[in-house]
């Protein structure tokens, strides 16, 4: 009968076709999990390899047992139906009880949903970008640095800044006054000949498209530097784009 469709979303949770969740969810409760989002191109998911990687890797450090050959596998089959567009798991510890404590044993909950990729304007990657200068700073948490967990009010609240066509994104700072990323997007700056990215090992977000990019680089025999970067370094940069799985490079 195939996938009942959800306000033009496409829904399966744990390989079932689903348009509902259980209240005692703690990605509800708690934003306790990791989401991906990914591009699907011809029935296959961009990158996928590197998204694994990246979900395994937050699953370790938050300690969610995942199944990952079963993910994989629930992966590849919604993504062979869906065709094209975009494909995101949420990841979450699945149901609990009140209180932080976790749940003994804990099943997580795989919730897949597929959507039309985003029509963004193709000058975006033409003639490049506006970032907005967003006031709320980035908390320091090496805990959860790197990790795409589901807590996002921080992206939320920059993103709700700007609601104009001038600004593509929103450039966000830590609270100590470093660049890091941006509202849905890695960062990166070119300075004589060197390819630099903020050091994510206290906020932010690691993404696979930033990934890519450095392995790239590599293997071209670009020099890669992550570290620090202050706002004042920008006038002294010879190139800037911003990146992510969905819509590639933006200059």
């Amino acid at each position: 009968a195939g996938i009942p469709p959800v306000q033009g979303v496409t829904c399966w949770v744990n390989g079932q076709p689903a348009v509902g969740l259980a209240l005692t969810d703690r990605g509800l409760a708690y934003g306790d999990g990791l989401f991906e989002t990914m591009r699907v191109t011809d029935g296959q998911i961009n990158w996928l390899e590197l998204h694994l990687q990246r979900l395994q890797s937050g699953c370790q450090r938050l300690r969610i047992d995942l199944d990952m050959t079963q993910m994989r596998h629930e992966l590849l089959a919604f993504a062979a139906q869906q065709g094209q567009g975009v494909c995101k798991l949420i990841l979450t510890r699945g149901d609990g009880q009140r209180g932080y404590g976790l749940p003994q044993p804990t099943y997580p909950r795989r919730i897949l949903q597929a959507a039309p990729l985003p029509l963004w304007p193709a000058q975006h990657a033409e003639q490049g970008v506006r970032l907005f200068p967003c006031q709320p700073r980035l908390a320091i948490q090496p805990l959860l640095a790197g990790l795409k967990h589901l807590n996002r009010l921080e992206q939320v609240m920059a993103r709700a800044e700007w609601n104009d066509s001038e600004h593509a994104e929103g450039l966000l700072l830590d609270t100590e006054g470093r660049i890091i990323e941006c509202v849905f997007s890695n960062i990166f700056f070119v300075r004589q000949g060197c390819l630099l990215t903020p050091e994510m090992s206290g906020s932010g977000v690691a993404g696979i498209m930033r990934e890519r990019i450095m392995q790239l680089a590599r293997e071209l025999g670009i020099a890669v530097q992550i570290r620090d970067i202050l706002p004042d370094a920008l006038a002294g940069m010879d190139e800037l784009f911003t990146c992510n799985s969905l819509y590639g490079i933006w200059p």
